[in-house]
């Protein structure tokens, strides 16, 4: 990874266990692969409003830093605990168009509606460990009880008739008793 800029999102990943690395790289439905691995799997919505985005988010979604955008956030849970933190940021026009059902989604995931379209294209994925003062670690940490120093973070635009929304998943540590 590049060190030069420790708050830049990396294309690929390096001194990483292989555990955690096959759950950051697979670029299939991380809703899907944890259900195939969970008795109970169940999301639990925790935010979601019409806000300003983060920095690094408004430019990566074209914003104006005055642009108002949806973001949810939800955990993923396997049985009675959370495996992973995710947040999802949508521009407002997109509400008005191709991704209006997602102020909708309630308790479900938003990768079942992602990836049951053959038309949605997903951009390369990118990764950044995240610790204390970062917004999606402080967010992510909310609902565990044993505190780590830092979590891996991917994410990726989804592009729908030219419009995007981006996903960001926080791996909490619960993840790697999670089967390969």
């Amino acid at each position: 990874m590049n060190r030069a800029h420790p708050q830049a999102w990396h294309t690929t990943l390096s001194a990483i266990s292989p555990e955690i690395r096959q759950w950051l790289q697979d670029r299939g439905s991380l809703t899907r692969r944890i259900q195939e691995r969970c008795d109970q799997f169940y999301v639990e919505p925790v935010f979601q409003s019409l806000t300003k985005v983060y920095g690094d988010e408004s430019i990566k979604m074209k914003l104006r830093q005055d642009e108002l955008a949806l973001v949810r956030e939800v955990y993923l849970y396997c049985c009675d605990r959370p495996v992973v933190f995710a947040h999802s940021v949508v521009p407002r026009k997109g509400l008005r168009g191709v991704w209006r059902s997602l102020s909708g989604l309630g308790n479900r995931s938003l990768g079942s509606m992602l990836f049951t379209n053959p038309k949605i294209k997903r951009t390369p994925l990118e990764f950044k460990k995240v610790g204390g003062g970062h917004f999606l670690y402080e967010r992510a940490i909310i609902r565990l009880t044993t505190i780590p120093s830092n979590l891996w973070a991917r994410r990726s635009l989804f592009t729908l008739q030219g419009q995007s929304i981006l996903v960001t998943e926080v791996f909490l540590p619960d993840i790697l008793d999670l089967p390969l």
